[in-house]
């Protein structure tokens, strides 16, 4: 489905997620990263980005995509989720 249409993001999200389920982690960055060049994501994926970037050992990036997707869920109405991800931060990452 994403060969025929490479920029159907939809498509890109649940790839990810199913690459997440597989612990395909770096098949998740480079899924989302491209995902979150072409979309106004609410939230969820900065999340999924984070601990994929956690799980491959790289804390700053995962850091820093929390801190965004942070920013980002506040801005689209989604308070619980930049709670959680501020949860993360604070208990995984002594922020």
């Amino acid at each position: 489905m994403l060969e025929a249409d490479p920029s159907n993001t939809m498509v890109m999200f649940g790839l990810a997620k199913e690459y997440e389920k597989l612990g395909r982690h770096e098949d998740v960055i480079r899924v989302l990263e491209d995902y979150l060049s072409k979309t106004d994501d609410e939230g969820n994926a900065y999340g999924t980005l984070a601990a994929a970037y956690e799980k491959i050992g790289n804390r700053e990036k995962a850091i820093e995509t929390y801190r965004k997707g942070i920013d980002v869920s506040m801005a689209h109405g989604h308070p619980s989720m930049a709670n959680e991800y501020k949860m993360t931060l604070d208990l995984d990452f002594g922020e």
